[in-house]
């Protein structure tokens, strides 16, 4: 892994003189097929290692005046796809649930099962020290440890390997077995052009998403204040019942005597005098 060691910052930071898309456009160039091949290690898996990259990429296109000004844009983006292509998330995605098939030789299949057998944090460690070349501080501070647990991670890796294979205690070997590996696989990245057409359009996106929230947020605030009562209304308090006044009752059925009487009425409206006329003056 030639490339991997950390370069000076003339090197490795474009120069000031250059647009910012010609900048990420250098330090793409300058650090993607690397990283690819050194996440690869991480993962194991070819697809994810190119997709924790560009999406480390796209971050850094996304944040570009806080990156162009890093000390160390380099490092910068290899602690984003390291911690993108570690994301425990993974094991959820389908895609990501199968084994990949493993490296044609035998070493390389046993010296990648040694590594993925390690602990993420030990494996990240491992490969950032021994690696990639971060002296031991620098390896704490990526990783997010303290200096002396940074160097049991590292001692504890190293013998992990070495007990599986010990033609690899020393660390030299190992370091040049790694970048064997990482070399024997065929690992592609996008260009960067699509890269910053990916995170352009992820920023579009999320743009427009919170200005859609927004406007939902103002409008029923608006809605509310406009439906809502402007003044106390008392509630209505439980029904109660009024004491002294009868129940309303149906009428039943008449008697003989009550039938009687109605039939004879009947027939006297029917058959009854002639009415009363006046007699004029």
């Amino acid at each position: 892994m030639t490339q991997q060691s950390p370069a000076p910052a003339d090197e490795a930071v474009p120069s000031a003189t250059l647009t910012p898309t010609q900048a990420f456009d250098a330090l793409y160039a300058f650090c993607a097929p690397a990283l690819v091949r050194q996440t690869y290690l991480l993962t194991g898996r070819r697809e994810l290692a190119r997709e924790a990259v560009e999406r480390a990429f796209q971050l850094a296109w996304q944040n570009w005046p806080q990156v162009a000004r890093d000390r160390d844009p380099a490092g910068w983006v290899r602690a984003v796809a390291h911690e993108c292509a570690l994301s425990p998330w993974h094991r959820f995605r389908l895609r990501y649930r199968q084994p990949e098939a493993p490296p044609a030789g035998a070493a390389d299949r046993a010296l990648l099962e040694a590594l993925l057998q390690l602990p993420p944090t030990y494996r990240r460690t491992l490969l950032l020290y021994d690696g990639v070349g971060l002296d031991l501080p620098e390896t704490a501070a990526e990783t997010e440890a303290s200096t002396p647990a940074a160097a049991r991670r590292l001692t504890h890796a190293r013998q992990a390997v070495a007990d599986r294979l010990p033609e690899l205690a020393d660390p030299a070997a190992l370091n040049r077995r790694m970048a064997e590996l990482a070399s024997a696989e065929i690992l592609r990245s996008a260009q960067p052009p699509a890269v910053r057409g990916c995170a352009e359009r992820q920023t579009r996106f999320w743009t427009r998403s919170a200005l859609a929230f927004t406007a939902t947020i103002i409008a029923a605030t608006t809605l509310t204040l406009r439906t809502a009562p402007t003044h106390y209304e008392a509630p209505i308090g439980p029904a109660r019942a009024i004491s002294g006044v009868p129940a309303e009752v149906g009428l039943g059925p008449l008697s003989a005597g009550e039938r009687a009487l109605e039939a004879k009425l009947r027939r006297s409206a029917e058959n009854g005098p002639e009415r009363v006329v006046p007699l004029a003056r």
